[in-house]
């Protein structure tokens, strides 16, 4: 293998550089999303049973600091063989499911949405590749196998170099995926610069939309099967015990 002993230029003028540009560009791609998002309808029976949701799951969490009679009010509130709010939602007709592909304002988010995330990326990509081609970057601090060269090594044609190596173009591609936990710190965890973000929302959209009942089914079992444990049992009687030493010295200074 070539050992390499990299130039202290290369930090300033290439590595730096490539980690600036791309942030400044994820930057830019959230409020250019921000400016060309239109506003989604959402229903308001939608809003109920994500809300009755989350407030079941929280009451299976914290449940325990409640007292038993005030679980069970809650309990029955939710999971009522007659009226409860999950049995309820159960029961009820799902919605026709609409494909995505035939609703023009999906077609018209996805189609900005690649304008926005995927052209940009590759037109940055191409342009690094251009102007710092030939560049090795950094090394990882851990071994890889061969086959990690063709990933890390784009642009390089070195068969001898060690395959902890990358190249300008791979550092590129690992700053736009590694970057999410920035962006998060500095817009916010729902923004638009994550790419991850960007293609999960594609899988979702393209693929087959999900029952709901079934969501509401595996709450209202999990609500059924939970048992309340008190978690504050003899909580009065330890806080008088923690008092007393405070009562005493109080009652000597006195």
């Amino acid at each position: 293998m070539t050992e390499l002993l990299l130039d202290p230029n290369i930090r300033t003028w290439v590595f730096v550089p490539i980690v600036v540009i791309t942030f400044f560009i994820g930057i830019i791609r959230h409020y250019v999303s921000i400016l060309l998002s239109s506003q989604k309808k959402v229903e308001v029976q939608q809003i109920k049973d994500t809300q009755a949701l989350l407030r079941s799951r929280l009451l299976r969490e914290n449940g325990k600091y409640i007292p038993k009679s005030a679980f069970l009010m809650r309990k029955h509130y939710f999971n009522d063989k007659e009226a409860g709010v999950l049995k309820l939602a159960q029961d009820r007709a799902a919605p026709a499911a609409a494909n995505p592909m035939q609703d023009p304002n999906t077609l018209q988010d996805m189609l900005k949405g690649n304008l926005v995330n995927v052209l940009p990326m590759i037109a940055v990509g191409g342009w690094i590749n251009w102007i710092f081609s030939g560049f090795v970057t950094t090394k990882v601090p851990f071994p890889l196998t061969w086959r990690f060269k063709d990933m890390l090594q784009r642009g390089i044609n070195l068969p001898s170099l060690d395959p902890s190596w990358v190249s300008s173009a791979s550092w590129y591609f690992l700053n736009v995926f590694g970057l999410r936990q920035i962006y998060s710190l500095v817009l916010g965890a729902d923004n638009a610069a994550d790419q991850t973000k960007f293609m999960e929302d594609q899988v979702s959209v393209s693929g087959a939309p999900t029952d709901p009942r079934a969501a509401f089914k595996s709450e209202w079992e999990a609500l059924e099967l939970f048992e309340h444990q008190y978690a504050l049992k003899g909580i009065e009687e330890a806080l008088l015990l923690a008092d007393k030493p405070a009562l005493k010295s109080r009652k000597k200074n006195t």
